[in-house]
C-alpha cells in the first residue's frame, strides 16, 4: 500500500517504505487462507498421507532374521511424503502463479512494489502452513500406525534411535518442498506449466537418472532425499546422511527463491 508524503523540497513522494514485511505477510496470509483450494489441498495432504502410510504398513511382512537389521518401519510409515509433496507443491505454485491468472497479480504489485520482499513473504506464509501441516500430519501417521507395528517393530517409540529425527525431518521436508514451488512459480508464472515442472523434478528425473545411474546421480533430488535419507531412521548404503541430505534440500529452496525474485523483479509484471 502507498502513501503520499512531502519531500523536503516540497516534492510530493510515495512513501512506500511504509509497508513492510509484516504488512505484506499479513495480506497474503488472507489471500492463502480465503482460497478454497488451500482448505481441500491441505485436508487431501493429511487424508492421503496418513492413509498411504497405513496401508503401507498394514502390507509390511516381519522381516526375515536375515534382513532385520536393515529393516525400517518409520520409512514404511511415512511413505504418504511421497503424496503430500505433490499437494503442497502445487498449492505453492498456484499461490504464485493464481495471481498471474487472475490479473490480481498488478494490484498486488502496486500495494507492495518491492518484488523481492513480496516473494519473502509469499514464501513465509506457505512455507510455515507447510511446515504446521506436515509436522502434525507425519505425527499423527505415526502414531496412527504404530499399533500396526506390534508385530514388525515391537517397543518401537519417538525415543528410539533416529526416529524423532525422521518424523521433523519428513514434516519439514514439505515445507521445503513448498518453498521451491514458491520460487518456481515466480520465474514461470504459468500454473500448469509451473506443476508440470515441479512434477518432472520430483518424479520423472529421480526415476530416470535412477534407472540409468542408480545412486550415483539421483541421491541428490529431493524425493530420494526424502524416501532414503529423511524418512528413514536406519542409514541407507549409497544415499546421503540425513543432515547431508537436508543439507542439499536448503540449497535447492535458496536457488528457486533467489531465481523466483530475480525473475519476478525484472518483469513489468
Amino acid at each position: 500500500m502507498s502513501t503520499v508524503g512531502t519531500t523536503a523540497g516540497g516534492g510530493v513522494r510515495a512513501a512506500t517504505d511504509r509497508y513492510g514485511f509484516g504488512h505484506a505477510a499479513r495480506m497474503e496470509w488472507i489471500k492463502l487462507r480465503t482460497l478454497r483450494s488451500t482448505l481441500w489441498a491441505l485436508l487431501a495432504t493429511t487424508a492421503g498421507m496418513i492413509a498411504i502410510g497405513l496401508v503401507t504398513m498394514a502390507n509390511t511382512k516381519a522381516p526375515s532374521p536375515g534382513k532385520a537389521a536393515a529393516f525400517d518401519p518409520v520409512d514404511n510409515l511415512l511413505a504418504g511424503v511421497a503424496l503430500g509433496q505433490l499437494v503442497i507443491g502445487a498449492l505453492a505454485v498456484l499461490a504464485v502463479t493464481g495471481e498471474y491468472s487472475s490479473g490480481s497479480i498488478r494490484a498486488t504489485l502496486a500495494a507492495v512494489p518491492r518484488r523481492p520482499l513480496l516473494l519473502a513473504a509469499k514464501a513465509a506464509v506457505l512455507g510455515a502452513a507447510a511446515l504446521v501441516v506436515g509436522e502434525v500430519v507425519v505425527f499423527v501417521t505415526f502414531f496412527a500406525g504404530r499399533p500396526l507395528l506390534t508385530r514388525e517393530a515391537p517397543g518401537l517409540s519417538l525415543g528410539s534411535p533416529g526416529v524423532l529425527r525422521a518424523v521433523v525431518m519428513s514434516g519439514a521436508y514439505l515445507a521445503m518442498v513448498g518453498l521451491i514451488g514458491v520460487g518456481l512459480g515466480a520465474v514461470v508464472r504459468h500454473t500448469a506449466a509451473a506443476i508440470g515442472a515441479l512434477v518432472g523434478f520430483l518424479y520423472v528425473v529421480p526415476g530416470v537418472l535412477g534407472g540409468l545411474t542408480g545412486t550415483v546421480v539421483a541421491k541428490f533430488l529431493p524425493t530420494i532425499i526424502a524416501g532414503n535419507s529423511l524418512a528413514a531412521a536406519k542409514p541407507v548404503s549409497g544415499c546421503l546422511s540425513p543432515w547431508t541430505g537436508f543439507a542439499v534440500l536448503i540449497l535447492y529452496v535458496a536457488l528457486a527463491l533467489l531465481a523466483g525474485s530475480l525473475t519476478l523483479s525484472r518483469r513489468n509484471t
